[in-house]
Parts: structure tokens; sequence; C-alpha cells
């Protein structure tokens, strides 16, 4: 994968609105148990985390944000959004050839003024169950795999390239689940790493990788009660 030339920053390249959650969960830390509760009144944009990490790193790659520009109508937006997720999500392009989005400083400022049309172009949640990778998942995981998979998540940070990873625990549903990385750092233990969460786009989410256990881990959150769960990069190759 190639740099883009630009730092994904979540203030500006994330979407302004969240993936929201079907469910409230409940983590009793007494009994390690989790109840579910449906949330009231029913959300209208979820099952969508891997649609908006793939659409955020499009606009990264594939996109020059012009505010000097004056804005533009529905329309012409809705042109430049389909020409931006339409192009190839596993290749950045040169800098003369992306597609220029005006009036916005970033994605931040686009998505909150145009909510409803970015939310119907980036597609339904299905696309969140149809992907090329989910092979992936019924794969056990090696912990050397862990290793080469941390190593390869900072070197790719430090190029600029946002690497999309994909969280889970399968067999166990607890999590699954995509973030955009963004940010890594070695510790004395390892590696911490931050990345975009659409699942709550106001804040980093921190993922820590332990060099001795070759272990992620991410911190309990709404969702998540917390603890070590595997990762595994996509939209990256051509069977990823």
């Amino acid at each position: 994968m190639l740099a883009t030339g630009r730092r994904f920053q979540l203030e500006r390249d994330a979407f302004a609105f969240p993936n929201e959650l079907v469910w409230e969960y409940h983590f009793d830390p007494a009994t390690a148990t989790t109840v579910f509760s449906r949330r009231q009144p029913p959300p209208d944009y979820v099952h969508r985390c891997f649609v908006l990490v793939r659409a955020a790193r499009q606009f990264l790659y594939h996109a020059r944000f012009d505010p000097e520009a004056p804005p533009a109508s529905d329309a012409a937006y809705r042109r430049v959004i389909r020409a931006v997720l339409d192009r190839d999500p596993r290749q950045p392009p040169s800098v003369d050839g992306r597609v220029v989005v005006p009036g916005f400083s970033g994605l931040r400022e686009l998505s909150r003024a145009r909510t409803a049309l970015l939310k119907e172009e980036c597609g339904g949640a299905w696309r969140s169950y149809v992907m090329r990778s989910h092979w992936r998942i019924v794969v056990p995981v090696m912990r050397r795999h862990q290793h080469r998979t941390a190593a390869r998540l900072l070197e790719e940070v430090e190029q600029n390239t946002a690497p999309i990873i994909h969280l889970l625990r399968f067999p166990s549903l607890a999590i699954n689940h995509g973030m955009v990385v963004f940010d890594g750092t070695r510790t004395d233990d390892g590696i911490e790493f931050l990345a975009y969460d659409p699942n709550d786009p106001e804040r980093p989410a921190r993922l820590t990788y332990d060099r001795e256990r070759r272990t992620f881990s991410l911190p309990a959150n709404r969702y998540w009660r917390g603890g070590d769960l595997n990762i595994f990069e996509i939209f990256r190759d051509w069977y990823l």
C-alpha cells in the first residue's frame, strides 16, 4: 500500500454522525454476564461500521477538500460522493487525481452539513455483511499472525496509509467491528494504537498490543466489556 501523503486526523477526517447501536449493553463484572435491551426509540442508522470506515478512508485517499470554493448543490455533492466511493479502496491515487470537494475542509464538516446525503450514498447495512475479507473470520488466528499484524500496522500508520482493521473474537460474537487506525506509539510492553471508531466518532479508540503475549486488547466501552481480541487488516490486498 502506498502512502497517501495526508495523515488521518480524527477531528477532520471522521464522520460527524455515528454508526448507532441496536442494543444497550449492561456488563456485570461480578458475574461476567451481559444483559441486552433494545434501544428506544429504535435507531435508524445501524450495522454500518464497515460501511463508514471504508468510506472515511475513501475520502482520505481519493478526495481533496477545498474550503475556499463556494458550496455546491446537493446534486453536485451527490456526484462528488459517488466519484469518491467508486474508486479502488486498496490503492491511493496520485495527488492530482483526487476528486475535489468544494466548500468544506474535511469529511466531518461535509457529513455534518450533508448527513442524509452521505448516509444514502454510502450504502446499506448489507455492505457490512457482504465483504470480500469475511472468509478470514473462520480461519484460526495464530499469535505469530497478530505479532506480524501489529508490526505492519505501526509501519503503515507511520506511512499515513490509515489501515482499516476488523476486530473480532470468533466464534464468539461479542465483537465484530471495524476501525481505522491512524496513530501508533511503541511502549515498554508493546504498542498503543489510536483508531477512529465509527460507533464513537468524537474520541479515539485506544488499542493495545502486548508484545510478550502477542495479543491485542480494547478497553471497555458502550458495546464491549473490554479485554483481548483478534485483529486483521482489511481492504489491503485483492483477497482482503
